[in-house]
């Protein structure tokens, strides 16, 4: 039979490349931070990722979800998820490189670093970076329980072990957390979920409604003790080597992040210890909850990082009406728009993961307390809608199944609904500025390093500060967070970055000089420039 037609004009597809050296604005923001010491593990991990066969296997990984196994053949109960191999693989290659373990393994920078390697992870494959996520945010929760911390610390090593067995006869652990409840969601304070004093340790009962990664070791759990609202930590299994009462009544359905499991279980007189004082479980896991916050933060910025980058590349080969789709003005526009934003997002998260480092100093420790919520509000909002306007640079390919842009579409919400949506966070915002002066201070400070260097800076800035130190009302706390995250970008940016990049991030975030959609860049803006260091070299 003849052929029928000749395939030309569609472009290669994006693999076999590194994605972060070919990230030209991470290397650059990246070089502000004491992080050489990882420079090779940076280079190592970028080319393993970006190869077809890890690419392969987040594809493999969220068509298969994964599946509750609530008996074994005999009718034992066993509350066990199976998943595909490649999850299983995607797993071993991240606490191969650390990214659940660096920030407590003693290098300087190391949350910068793992900043970088999770924001890369996230841009292959996003779901798994749930129990790699809880497990290093589990730390500093532990900590305030000493004894647990001496003993669960040691099992955090850099293998993967998923067989479903006591914790001290595995090579490695992971833990997740079980918080919200049916009739709570993010009100942790109307939880119901009881817990007794026994021999040992605490009986636990109750429900959770969305338990994350249920397949972990342990979980760190919010019930009531006999002095109020209390943070336990729940093994899957009881000192005596049995299986302890976790019922996983349903994985959920969900929208995207379908290669993690999503669950709700149920304790009955499950065995657990707990974790700081009675009464006290808010303040223990909010130790827990800002480090998970700043994972937040990077996966969104590695969302938002391959969308780019593919809509880039797709338009640096695909050619329309004659001409090369990145050479066409409209094109050349929403792309750098799209690119800009990324940008600014790498800068804020890098810039957050550097204050977790310098966490002994009062004045890093006051910033963190606030950027931390800040950029989690902004950057995972800004992710949705980076994601479909990249996804339409590629046209029908953008649409189906074959292209990783669907499966960027869908996952890019979920980090602005985990740990607290968004009213939530511009409250908690709202409180640390009421609270705390010094809070405050330190934000301003921050962005005052840039100041006398725009004069459209300096006035936005002016501003801020006014309403800041004003009664900021509930009703306009999403307003006055947003300016708090342009400003920090925009600060990030006029420091570190290209002046055409700062240029245009004042001229098109702080001004009224834009429409409100991508691709609006005022005129005068170095477009090109812009587009050319966001495309991926392959």
């Amino acid at each position: 039979m003849q052929s029928t037609h000749k395939v030309f004009n569609q472009p290669l597809p994006l693999v076999d490349y590194d994605p972060f050296t070919s990230d030209r604005a991470l290397a650059e923001h990246l070089a502000r931070y004491p992080v050489q010491w990882a420079t090779e593990t940076f280079a190592r991990f970028g080319a393993r990722i970006g190869s077809a066969e890890v690419i392969e296997w987040g594809f493999q990984a969220n068509r298969s979800d994964p599946v509750l196994h609530t008996h074994d053949p005999a009718g034992h109960r066993i509350d066990e998820v199976a998943f595909h191999p490649a999850y299983h693989s995607l797993m071993a290659l991240s606490m191969e490189y650390g990214l659940h373990s660096l920030p407590w393994e003693g290098e300087p920078g190391a949350y910068v670093a793992r900043a970088t390697l999770f924001s890369l992870m996230a841009q292959i494959e996003a779901g798994h970076g749930c129990p790699i996520s809880m497990t290093t945010s589990v730390v500093p929760s532990l900590r305030k329980q000493p004894d647990l911390a001496a003993r669960w610390e040691q099992r955090l090593t850099r293998t993967y072990d998923p067989s479903a067995q006591p914790a001290d006869r595995k090579t490695g652990v992971t833990f997740g957390m079980a918080l919200t409840e049916k009739q709570g969601g993010s009100d942790v304070r109307s939880n119901t979920s009881t817990a007794t004093p026994i021999d040992g340790g605490y009986s636990i009962t109750g429900h959770k409604w969305f338990c994350s990664a249920p397949m972990s070791d342990a979980f760190l759990v919010l019930a009531v003790a006999p002095e109020g609202l209390t943070c336990f930590l729940l093994p899957r299994w009881t000192p005596d080597g049995m299986r302890n009462s976790f019922t996983i009544q349903r994985l959920k359905d969900k929208l995207g992040n379908r290669s993690n499991a999503s669950s709700e279980v149920e304790f009955q007189a499950s065995w657990a210890e707990r974790v700081g004082d009675e009464g006290d479980g808010v303040r223990v896991i909010v130790e827990m909850i800002n480090h998970t916050r700043l994972d937040c933060v990077l996966g969104s910025a590695g969302l938002m990082r391959q969308a780019v980058a593919q809509a880039t590349h797709h338009a640096s080969q695909r050619t329309a009406f004659g001409r090369l789709l990145a050479a066409q003005p409209a094109m050349v526009n929403v792309l750098a728009d799209l690119a800009l934003e990324s940008e600014a997002a790498t800068a804020l998260m890098l810039r957050v993961a550097d204050a977790f480092d310098n966490k002994d100093g009062e004045q890093q420790e006051l910033f963190r307390r606030i950027a931390t919520p800040v950029g989690k509000y902004w950057v995972t909002k800004r992710t949705p809608g980076l994601a479909y306007e990249a996804l339409e640079c590629l046209g029908g390919n953008g649409y189906a199944e074959e292209s990783i842009m669907p499966r960027i579409f869908r996952e890019s919400p979920v980090n602005a609904v985990w740990e607290g949506s968004g009213n939530v966070i511009a409250l908690d915002v709202l409180r640390a500025l009421r609270k705390s002066p010094n809070v405050a201070e330190a934000f301003l400070a921050e962005l005052r390093l840039a100041q006398g260097s725009d004069s459209r800076f300096d006035a936005a800035l002016d501003q801020l500060s006014e309403s800041i130190r004003g009664l900021v009302s509930e009703s306009e706390a999403r307003r006055v967070v947003e300016s708090m995250a342009l400003l920090l970008q925009a600060s990030l940016l006029i420091r570190s970055a290209p002046t055409a990049v700062a240029e245009a991030f004042v001229s098109s975030r702080l001004t009224n000089d834009r429409g409100g959609l991508y691709g609006t860049l005022p005129g005068g803006v170095d477009q090109r420039f812009i587009l050319e260091r966001a495309t991926p070299a392959m």
